[in-house]
């Protein structure tokens, strides 16, 4: 069986056996398939014609290398399945594609050390990637910064301080801030704001630290509980401080507060009756009929400006472009699990 046989996987199908087939020069399917080039009518739709019945599929990277660019962009993704980073996934897509740009995407699990994500980047970078879209916070600086000598890198979601690694990020502080603000402006002077640690989740501790000090601020005594990455680490001991006599639970997350609101539950306490909560993202599907008090983040304007920056580093010199950082705000959604007292 030849290599132009119709049974022939895609890739396996080269130029020159359309061209063979359609009794051109290798030369002139390739302009043809490309879309470049004058000729008859009939030959060009010969030629398409012969490619489609071959099944040939374009290596596009290999093209693209072979020319000496590539437009094809290497994403690393935290686990899809959180619906945060699965619409953040899917806004990416969708803005790479209206700017002619190709994703090479690897998602990455529960990594706390990163040294999965630092194996995931240089198989992207085997793959000849152009630049690297990071959208995960797992990754530390000094673990990423290295690979900004080979492409240009941008971060998607997460703030970064780096010197070569440019942002488009939620503006976790201010998020933490109008949350607080929000229970405060409720009334509550005794709370309890529950998060994953530094090393766990970024920006849980960054939303988290702004929680604390606007709550401060206003004159609120403050139980931090700093915890592991699950969401129902630290929620007994968040309990345990509303039954010391917190009246609001801030998580930095909607899972957390979802695991809080489950746990208070089954202790016969309700919310917002007994306990306001709130938690952060405004991903989570069904948020709205839940009523829960959240913080909806900016996924679509993250999105949009992560790929245009890599489209602009791209087309420049990526070495000389100064660094972009670009923080985005979002939506505080008052819901109806925090209440006045």
């Amino acid at each position: 069986m030849s290599g132009a046989d119709a049974g022939a996987p895609g890739l396996r199908v080269t130029v020159s056996d359309v061209a063979a087939a359609a009794g051109v020069s290798r030369a002139t399917a390739t302009r043809a398939l490309k879309g470049e080039g004058r000729f008859a009518p009939e030959t060009q739709e010969r030629i398409l014609a012969e490619a489609e019945r071959l099944g040939y599929v374009r290596n596009t990277m290999a093209a693209e290398l072979a020319a000496g660019r590539t437009g094809t962009v290497g994403l690393m993704l935290r686990d899809a399945s959180n619906p945060a980073y699965g619409l953040l996934f899917s806004r990416l897509q969708d803005e790479a594609h209206r700017r002619g740009l190709d994703l090479v995407t690897v998602t990455i699990g529960a990594d706390v050390q990163g040294a999965e994500q630092v194996n995931a980047l240089h198989r992207l970078l085997g793959m000849r990637v152009a630049g690297l879209i990071v959208a995960t916070g797992g990754i530390t600086a000094a673990q990423l910064e290295p690979f900004a000598d080979q492409v240009p890198i941008v971060r998607a979601g997460r703030v970064e301080t780096a010197e070569r690694i440019h942002t488009a990020h939620y503006d976790d502080p201010e998020h933490g801030d109008l949350l607080a603000s929000h229970v405060l402006s409720l009334g509550h002077r005794r709370v309890v704001v529950l998060s994953g640690a530094e090393d766990v989740s970024f920006a849980e501790h960054l939303r988290a630290s702004a929680m604390q000090s606007t709550l401060v601020a206003g004159g609120a005594s403050v139980t931090l509980v700093s915890a592991g990455a699950a969401p129902t680490d630290g929620v007994d001991e968040a309990l345990d401080a509303v039954s010391d006599g917190a009246t609001a639970v801030m998580c930095a997350s909607d899972y957390r507060q979802l695991a809080v609101m489950r746990a208070l539950r089954a202790a016969g306490l309700s919310v917002p009756g007994d306990v306001s909560v709130t938690g952060c993202d405004g991903i989570l599907p069904g948020a709205d009929l839940l009523g829960l008090t959240t913080l909806r983040i900016p996924v679509e304007a993250v999105a949009a400006a992560a790929v245009e920056t890599m489209q602009l580093l791209l087309n420049s010199d990526a070495d000389s472009a100064p660094t972009v950082r670009q923080p985005f705000v979002g939506t505080l959604v008052p819901g109806s699990t925090a209440a006045a007292i």
